[in-house]
């Protein structure tokens, strides 16, 4: 995510990181650390990502568990 500030004080432009190929892309909306450093807000929304798949891609599932581990919708 890049944080980008505007001519406007206090207003900042976040723009995701969005990585493609020939099976469509994936981008990490939101980061909580990158958010806070940029801000200095602690808020408590941690991670959003997003992904869309080209039509015919088969994707794995993910399971991750322990104390960083995420959950997928």
């Amino acid at each position: 995510m890049q944080v980008k500030s505007l001519h406007i004080p206090s207003v900042l432009l976040l723009t995701p990181r969005v990585f493609t190929d020939e099976r469509g892309y994936f981008m990490e909306a939101f980061n909580h650390q990158t958010f806070k450093e940029a801000t200095g807000l602690d808020v408590n929304f941690v991670q959003d990502n997003e992904s869309k798949s080209t039509y015919g891609v088969l994707r794995g599932l993910h399971f991750q568990s322990g104390p960083m581990a995420q959950a997928k919708l």
